[in-house]
């Protein structure tokens, strides 16, 4: 499965699309310069159950590695992630 990424300005999304839907996406906004801010996810019915969510948040923590940024789970989702993988816990603000 591949997962897409945009940027405009602050704000940005991970998501994966499929004949141009798409079908799980997850949202952030740049709070500072280094702190980004993931405050939505969300998974259609067909990806349930298929640790995509998981994956999304997983790009999220790549790109903040690869940018020298900090995470701020405001998403309820996002924070379940992060508490349950320690192994990403290096990049929370």
């Amino acid at each position: 499965m591949k997962i897409e990424h945009e940027r405009k300005g602050d704000d940005g999304f991970f998501y994966v699309e499929q004949n141009g839907e798409h079908l799980a996406d997850m949202f952030y906004t740049m709070r500072t310069p280094s702190e980004m801010n993931i405050y939505h996810t969300q998974v259609s019915e067909e990806f349930k159950g298929q640790n995509v969510g998981l994956q999304l948040v997983e790009a999220g923590v790549a790109y903040a590695r690869q940018h020298r940024l900090k995470i701020i789970p405001s998403c309820s989702y996002a924070r379940t992630v992060f508490a349950r993988h320690k192994e990403l816990q290096d990049v929370l603000a």
